[in-house]
């Protein structure tokens, strides 16, 4: 374990638009970004490659680790060819897309590999606001997590969620702010379908995506 650096700040990247936008607002707060993603068996594989580049872009240092039992873990369409997405989130209980656990190990591993590089401020582009049903991007448990972190490492991680508490919209007024707007349109993957940028147009991230994108091109007159 090196000593603690509080100008070093780990962000989880996984080249969506959330966490590629979160990638540069750390580079706002913190001198040295580091980023780390995770090969969880996911069927698009070109998401770890675009956070590669988005790394790059930002000067930051990054690693990827493959964790592929987390997609022998449960069943859902993000992992599994064989699963039809969910085009609407159900009535009851999270869409098919969920990916259980997926951020609890994430975190959790990330907290392990800070700990090792002594970093103690992690980001995360969870939001409470757009989040799809999922209920590990919440704040409660991301809130409840750093807890938990802290006391089970023994260490005073800070989990850092820039986007908690805004919608699509504005997470696209950030990156414009942030003056990467054209980076995180054109060059990340939030498309369940695995088709970079503007993506498929039809699948439920897209279409948040597509909305929050015209919602604030609308009121900047881009």
């Amino acid at each position: 374990m090196k000593p603690v650096n509080n100008d070093r700040v780990l962000v989880v990247l996984s080249g969506g638009q959330d966490s590629g936008t979160c990638l540069f607002w750390a580079k706002e707060h913190f001198k040295e970004v580091w980023a780390l993603t995770f090969a969880y068996g996911q069927k698009h594989v070109l998401e770890t490659e675009l956070a590669q580049r988005l790394a790059e872009k930002a000067g930051a240092h990054w690693e990827m680790m493959s964790i592929p039992f987390i997609a022998q873990l449960s069943s859902n369409s993000l992992t599994d060819d064989s699963i039809p997405m969910d085009e609407d989130k159900p009535a009851d209980g999270p869409p098919n897309t969920f990916v259980p656990g997926r951020n609890l190990f994430f975190l959790s591993i990330a907290a392990v590999y800070a700990r090792e590089h002594g970093i103690s401020h992690i980001v995360t582009g969870v939001s409470q606001t757009d989040y799809s049903g999922y209920p590990d991007c919440r704040d409660a448990f991301i809130k409840s997590l750093n807890v938990a972190l802290n006391i089970g490492i023994d260490e005073q991680f800070i989990i850092h969620t820039p986007l908690m508490w805004i919608d699509k919209a504005q997470t696209w007024e950030m990156a414009d702010r942030l003056g990467v707007l054209d980076i995180i349109r054109h060059e990340t993957l939030t498309c369940y379908n695995g088709i970079p940028g503007d993506g498929c147009g039809q699948c439920p991230a897209c279409k948040l995506r597509r909305a929050g994108l015209e919602e604030y091109l609308k009121l900047s007159k881009k």
